[in-house]
């Protein structure tokens, strides 16, 4: 017999033996069965989603061993298997020197700044002891610990790409984002750092490699020195592009042998499609991604670059909504923010103002009207405190509005606009009960993504765009760099793209979220 039983952040299906036992710790749940076949979630999945034999006694084992497998990373050497490593040409003791009299006063001891290739980052450091726990993650529903390990980013010894022969290509796709200039300047001078001359940048996403009329960017030290002082990308930006076979053809027309995709999801994808076609027509290219998504939707990583400025820069937004709420006659103030499957900057933004009132997110259903709903709610806020202000993620509640079916160039859904649907109904609940409401409604999108990037990000970039270069020479393709556990880590393309990276309504995150705005729930 079967059972679909659903614990916090796990949904399993299980199959019952004709011997019973129960699982007292976990709320609710009375399957009698002594073994159990379990189908994990996606990020616990199995390479062939095989469910994991629970009765096995053997299963942490087997379970790690998938683990490895699944997150092992592509390396050059998996298809050209006589590539010779070299040593590497980055050592930090080995710069060229400022003035004559400091050549030669080297240490000559071996320099000790390479990462070894059998570090690891523990990618999973909390030990739940109930599934029941706030933002518990379980691999089974006893919520046993099992050590998840990944590869450490940094400069490797041995390197498997003579930089005289390195002609590398940096791309910039999707929309604009915080902190795209300053992963470039840094690409670049790492880059340099190796001794690789032929730089070059393509213009406008991943349509640069067929568009005649854009010719490759050369870039230098010189030329990125100062663009980190500004928003927006040097090379330009745009979604969508030609077909994979049409980008590998460029790469290989150019003699590209190097490729640094910055960009989210959707362009991760693109990048390991190339990646995968390189291999097939036996390319010998790097293909490195740096994950570029203001939403911080990227699964596995602590945060993305531009998140923390977008955040920084949504005070602003939220803070002229405020002034405007508490100094207009029963005000109620509108922010929307970015979010197109994700709360984070929502949730972050509300909870780092101290501001909002309300804050609605797309992985939290809602209503808007009735006794329990948001309306409700917000006239409760104007008769006990005299002002409401509200913060919404723009993905959330489009199941209010109606659907248009339109895509933009890179296959996403074109959203309803939530903040001004939400202005609208608010606007005629409040005329139709007979209450005076002055609202006004904030949409700061563009001006977040077009700021420069603060401190914080300036460095996250910093670190991602040295680490993406120190993986390409170190002979690995198809894979992203990223934060784990505040270290930074390599990850194949395939798993940061599995499936984004939501708010979990039962985190301690939305939970500390909901304790600052006092919200109650809005079903």
């Amino acid at each position: 017999m079967s059972h679909v039983v659903t614990l916090p952040g796990l949904t399993v299906t299980t199959s019952s033996s004709s011997s019973s036992s129960s699982y007292p710790h976990i709320h609710s749940l009375t399957t009698t069965r002594l073994c159990s076949k379990v189908r994990v979630s996606a990020q616990f999945k199995s390479h062939d989603s095989t469910p994991i034999d629970f009765c096995d006694p053997d299963w942490k084992h087997k379970f790690k061993q998938d683990f490895q497998e699944r997150f092992s990373l592509p390396h050059v050497t998996d298809i050209f298997h006589d590539t010779p490593p070299m040593p590497s040409t980055f050592c930090l003791q080995h710069r060229t020197p400022m003035v004559r009299d400091f050549a030669g006063s080297n240490p000559s001891k071996e320099w000790r700044g390479y990462i070894n290739d059998n570090d690891r980052v523990l990618l999973k450091t909390i030990y739940y002891s109930s599934s029941t726990s706030a933002g518990a993650e379980c691999i089974d529903p006893g919520c046993s610990w099992v050590e998840q390990w990944v590869h450490r980013a940094g400069p490797r010894e041995k390197i498997y790409f003579k930089p005289e022969e390195v002609k590398a290509a940096i791309v910039t796709c999707g929309g604009l984002c915080p902190g795209l200039n300053d992963v470039i300047r840094q690409l670049v001078i790492t880059l340099e750092a190796y001794g690789v001359k032929k730089i070059v940048g393509i213009p406008f996403g991943y349509r640069g490699f067929s568009d005649k009329e854009f010719s490759e960017v050369p870039l230098s030290r010189n030329v990125v020195q100062n663009i980190h002082l500004s928003g927006g990308s040097l090379l330009g930006v745009s979604r969508g592009g030609p077909a994979v076979n049409e980008i590998v053809d460029s790469l290989e027309e150019r003699g590209i042998n190097m490729l640094f995709v910055l960009g989210g999801n959707g362009t991760h994808a693109g990048a390991n499609a190339i990646h995968d076609e390189c291999r097939r027509r036996r390319y010998m290219v790097s293909v490195i991604g740096v994950p570029k998504t203001i939403d911080n939707d990227i699964l596995l990583l602590d945060k993305t670059f531009g998140f923390d400025t977008a955040v920084e820069e949504a005070q602003r937004a939220i803070n002229s909504a405020y002034i405007e709420a508490h100094s207009a006659y029963h005000g109620i103030g509108i922010v929307k923010l970015m979010g197109r499957s994700s709360g984070f900057i929502a949730m972050h933004a509300s909870l780092a103002s101290g501001q909002i009132d309300i804050c609605l997110i797309p992985e939290v259903p809602f209503k808007l009207h009735g006794q329990n709903g948001v309306l409700s709610h917000m006239k409760h806020l104007i008769e006990t405190k005299g002002s409401a202000v509200i913060c919404v993620a723009e993905g959330a509640g489009q199941g209010l509005l109606q659907k248009t079916h339109a895509t933009d160039a890179s296959g996403n859904a074109v959203l309803g606009d939530i903040g001004g649907y939400i202005q609208q109904e608010t606007r005629k609940y409040f005329k139709e009960i007979g209450i005076h409401a002055d609202i006004k409604y904030i949409d700061p999108t563009y001006m977040i993504r077009a700021c420069r990037a603060n401190a914080s990000d300036g460095i996250l970039c910093a670190v991602l765009g040295q680490n993406a270069v120190h993986g390409a020479f170190a002979g690995y393709s198809g894979i992203t760099v990223g934060t784990c556990n505040t270290h930074y880590a390599y990850f194949p393309i395939t798993e940061a793209i599995s499936h984004p990276r939501l708010v979990d309504p039962n985190s301690r995150m939305w939970h500390r979220c909901l304790t600052s705005t006092g919200q109650p729930d809005f079903f």
